[in-house]
C-alpha cells in the first residue's frame, strides 16, 4: 500500500471561495483526482475540516452521499447559479 503524496495547502483565496459556497449552501462543479481517476461532478459542499495533517472538503453528492475530498486533490471548482 502506498503513501499519499505529503500535504500540500490550497491557496487562501480558493480556500475561501469554498467557505463561502458552504455559507450560501451553494451546489459546485468539482473536479478533483482520487486514485488516478478524474472526477467531475455537482456536489452539495459542507466543512472544511483538517485531519491526519490534512484539510478536506466535507461534501454530499447527487446520491446524498457523505464523502471527504482531500483539498490539494481539487483540480477546479466553480459555484452554480440558483435557479
Amino acid at each position: 500500500m502506498t503513501q499519499a503524496p505529503p500535504y500540500a495547502p490550497m491557496d487562501c483565496a480558493r480556500y475561501s471561495e469554498l467557505e463561502l459556497a458552504i455559507v450560501r449552501r451553494r451546489a459546485l462543479r468539482l473536479r478533483w483526482v482520487g486514485r488516478a481517476i478524474t472526477h467531475l461532478e455537482v456536489v452539495y459542499p459542507e466543512d472544511l475540516r483538517t485531519r491526519r495533517h490534512a484539510e478536506f472538503l466535507l461534501l454530499r453528492d447527487q446520491l446524498n452521499r457523505r464523502r471527504f475530498v482531500r483539498l490539494d486533490r481539487i483540480v477546479e471548482f466553480s459555484e452554480l447559479e440558483r435557479r
